[in-house]
């Protein structure tokens, strides 16, 4: 994966699959929402995927009509953001309630992204806690700009609320970036443009959208975090992996300025904006599970892996934990965390492909602590932080030095890119599939891609491992086999991992709502949605091992005596 011409077509399959935001800018008008009772209510299993192949708009995440917010302006430093009534008492789940039914902002969308520099931004903490301070730094070819704060979430089917929005702010273009000659990291050393307070803003995930005066606009993501995650369902999104792969300044852990594997960077700064719309990553590989969630009305907990890398206590108690659609850099805390929590009963998710598949390490950087994401990946001998840590190798979990597959945790194995082919049902009575109405080797056109994730038998997994999933597929020229598997373990906690990176984004199929979406369509979409709905659900009411069927374990019968597909 890590050669020059593998390099080159992970980034063509990131490009494939990350197309999102050319789609946001120009589509603001999407599909009408979902139902509130979700795709298929009322419908057996023989007729759910027929009917919700003939009609999308019960399916689509899109926009429908509704009203602005009118959660107004503050000052941005010194002032005072309007409350949200929302946030405020002792009884959180009435809040979220009354979150859930507050009008959305149907115009979260940018409109004109235009050149890089017409305006972009960053801020210096991946997450807060509501009503904490956070600095935004943003540069802009344009006299001033207004920075609005949309909450994203179900909100009747708008996808976002906005819930504050600055005065005018006096804009000017900041000074080049820095290039750290040892590492090849590009970072800013801009200057602090505000100082945000986010006092009434509710826990969740946001896109901040600067709006310049020169008719442009950017996303900043930022994370408002749980203080406590007890009960609920935790999203964990994936800063670090949004970092990972982000070129502003000509440089990612993938390529350097000349576009080579070769001069890529080994350690990626949080102290840049983000490329093209700003939450590329964001956008293609999470919003639509937090709409989804959100309108479920499950209890819920935000977080980043990030922040469960600093504290196990992020995860303390929760129902459940879910890795989104990709989710590929972890440090080894985050790994551990997560690990013990669902060995203490934490059901957990991977909604994805290529999960915890590099090992990193997270230090300090100019705006604090937690700023700069390092991955020597085949170079790690030439980390220099290897000699006092030789444990410490920030390559690929499953290679040596202190080598330890994923598959551990996942129950699935990371096998390669790129792949377009069908989703194949192998399980059809399992109860992820309930309600959906699929039979045995049935299959979804595209869903699988452009990465994925099978059963290798031989590698470590967990015992009683069932195969949901087995989905036959060619890449770069070899068969092969994607595979969703579920399992449990003693504390009762279940496990389920997709095997596809596109599985989030077939929230989605079927409507105007991601791009390009890769030729999926409506029944995928009717289909992903149920099953997402599934685990969702039963993963909320606590350990899905005591509460829903056991696994059956069909490794043997499905891939016999050997690893080969």
């Amino acid at each position: 994966m890590d050669d020059d011409a593998e390099h080159r077509d992970h980034l063509e399959g990131e490009a494939e699959d990350g197309e999102a935001e050319d789609g946001e800018a120009e589509d603001d008008d999407g599909e009408d929402g979902d139902r509130e009772d979700g795709p298929g209510a009322g419908l057996d299993r023989r007729r759910f995927l027929g009917a919700a192949a003939g009609g999308a708009a019960g399916l689509a995440l899109g926009t429908v009509a509704g009203c602005d917010s009118t959660g107004g302006a503050g000052e941005v430093s010194g002032g005072t953001p309007t409350p949200d009534p929302s946030a405020g008492g002792t009884d959180r789940s009435a809040a979220d309630a009354a979150e859930r039914k507050r009008p959305g902002s149907p115009d979260w969308r940018i409109r004109s992204v235009g050149p890089p520099e017409a305006v972009e931004g960053y801020t210096d903490r991946v997450s807060v806690l509501p009503g904490e301070e956070f600095g935004l730094y943003v540069s802009t070819t344009a006299p001033g700009f207004r920075v609005s704060a949309y909450r994203i979430g179900w909100y009747g089917g708008a996808q976002a609320r906005l819930v504050w929005r600055s005065a005018r702010i006096a804009g000017h273009a900041q000074r080049r970036p820095l290039l750290i000659a040892a590492t090849r990291t590009v970072r800013t050393d801009w200057d602090r443009t505000a100082a945000v307070r986010t006092d009434g803003w509710p826990e969740g995930a946001y896109l901040l959208r600067l709006d310049a005066e020169n008719g442009h606009q950017r996303y900043v993501p930022l994370i408002v975090r749980s203080a406590s995650a007890a009960g609920r369902t935790v999203l964990m999104h994936a800063p670090a992996t949004w970092q990972a792969y982000n070129l502003w300044g000509g440089s990612s852990l993938y390529e350097g300025n000349d576009g080579a594997y070769a001069t890529r960077s080994f350690a990626v700064s949080f102290d840049r904006p983000y490329d093209k719309s700003g939450a590329e990553k964001f956008l293609v590989y999470e919003r639509a599970l937090v709409v989804l969630a959100e309108r479920l009305g499950i209890p819920l907990a935000y977080t980043t892996g990030v922040d469960v890398h600093l504290a196990p206590s992020v995860l303390r108690d929760a129902t459940a934990a879910v890795s989104l659609g990709h989710d590929e850099y972890w440090t080894p805390e985050q790994r551990l965390h997560v690990t013990r929590a669902r060995d203490a009963g934490t059901n957990l998710a991977f909604l994805g492909a290529n999960t915890c598949f590099r090992r990193i390490r997270l230090e300090k950087g100019s705006t604090g602590a937690v700023r700069t994401v390092v991955c020597y990946k085949t170079a790690y001998r030439d980390d220099p932080y290897l000699e006092a840590h030789p444990e410490m190798a920030t390559t690929d979990f499953r290679v040596p030095p202190a080598a330890d597959p994923e598959s551990s945790l996942t129950g699935v194995l990371y096998e390669g890119f790129p792949t377009d082919a069908p989703y194949v049902v192998h399980q059809a009575d399992h109860w992820l599939f309930a309600g959906t109405g699929v039979k045995r080797g049935e299959s979804f056109d595209h869903l699988v891609g452009v990465e994925y994730d099978r059963v290798t038998p031989g590698q470590p997994a967990p015992a009683r491992l069932e195969i949901v999933a087995h989905s036959p597929l060619v890449c770069k020229g070899r068969a092969g086999h994607a595979d969703s598997a579920y399992y449990t373990v003693p504390s009762g906690a279940g496990v389920f991992a997709s095997g596809t990176m596109r599985w989030v984004e077939g929230l989605m199929a079927g409507t105007r709502e991601n791009g390009r979406n890769h030729g999926l369509d409506a029944r995928t979409g009717a289909f992903v949605t149920r099953t997402t709905e599934n685990v969702l659900r039963a993963f909320a009411k606590g350990p899905a091992g005591r509460t829903m069927p056991e696994p059956r374990d069909n490794v043997r019968s499905v891939y016999g005596d050997t690893a080969t597909a």
